[in-house]
């Protein structure tokens, strides 16, 4: 928070300086101006409390609460100044994190009733991992590792270095800790099959056709767990979900936010 306040404010704003004596109070509120599920108001509020540590602020909602259009979500008072130059990096954090959170709620209301979990991925906005994630659990959704010292996950590019799937996940079975779970990419069910074979963990179905994901659930039944990825979209989900996968993970949730529509709007005293 301090670097992007840092990033934004630089040597100090001169409008606010100019306008407001030091010391002026004012009242605010943070409004909803769409419909969604709201994420990152600690995030807000500490962004804040940076500039003006005796911020007043009331929240009328939780993170992981839908927030309807017009709804007011905060009410603060405080430094007129601190709050005018804070205002646009609170709100940034405020709007990415409640847009990934409105996203990811759309997918699991998608998919209700369904045994499966919603995802993310590791394409979030660097520097940004930790709040991306943390909206995503705010929106009903699971987190996938948080980092490449999580797990290991043989993606093409590992298994053609290393020389296929059953070589990739026998030499990590060898070296690697007997308490890390291994998943491996495959894009066809000679690969589901080949990664049967070696003992992977988990199966992930990249850009796999339905049909050809029924017929991976029902090989790993009993074997892996399966995840289906790539191309996942609001659409096509259900129709995915009902193939019998476990897990269904969405790059999108974060790698392609759409800010939810929140604006801060002084009051009157």
């Amino acid at each position: 928070m301090e670097r992007a306040l840092d990033e934004d404010i630089g040597h100090g704003e001169f409008a606010c300086g100019a306008l407001f004596p030091e010391g002026a109070e004012i009242r605010a509120r943070i409004l909803a101006k769409q419909e969604g599920v709201v994420a990152g108001l600690p995030v807000a509020e500490l962004t804040l409390r940076l500039l003006d540590p005796n911020l007043a602020w009331k929240a009328a909602k939780e993170d992981g609460q839908k927030i309807g259009r017009g709804e007011t979500v905060v009410e603060l008072r405080g430094d007129l100044r601190a709050i005018l130059m804070g205002e646009r990096t609170a709100l940034n954090f405020l709007q990415r994190m409640s847009g990934i959170a409105t996203l990811t709620s759309k997918f699991v209301e998608a998919v209700a009733g369904l045994p499966v979990k919603i995802l993310d991925t590791r394409k979030t906005a660097p520097g940004l991992r930790l709040l991306d994630k943390y909206a995503v659990r705010a929106g009903g959704g699971f987190n996938h590792r948080f980092g490449l010292h999580d797990g290991a996950m043989l993606k093409d590019n590992y298994i053609a270095a290393a020389g296929g799937i059953e070589r990739a996940v026998r030499t990590l079975r060898e070296r690697g800790s007997p308490t890390i779970k291994i998943e491996v990419e495959v894009e066809n069910l000679g690969e589901v099959e080949q990664a049967l074979r070696a003992g992977a963990d988990i199966v992930m179905l990249d850009n796999m056709a339905v049909p050809e994901m029924a017929k991976a659930v029902e090989l790993a039944r009993g074997k892996a767990i399966v995840e289906a990825s790539g191309g996942i979209s609001l659409e096509n989900v259900r129709e995915v979900a009902a193939t019998g996968v476990d897990l269904i993970s969405v790059g999108a949730l974060t790698h392609s936010v759409q800010a939810l529509d929140l604006s801060l709007e002084v009051m009157e005293s």
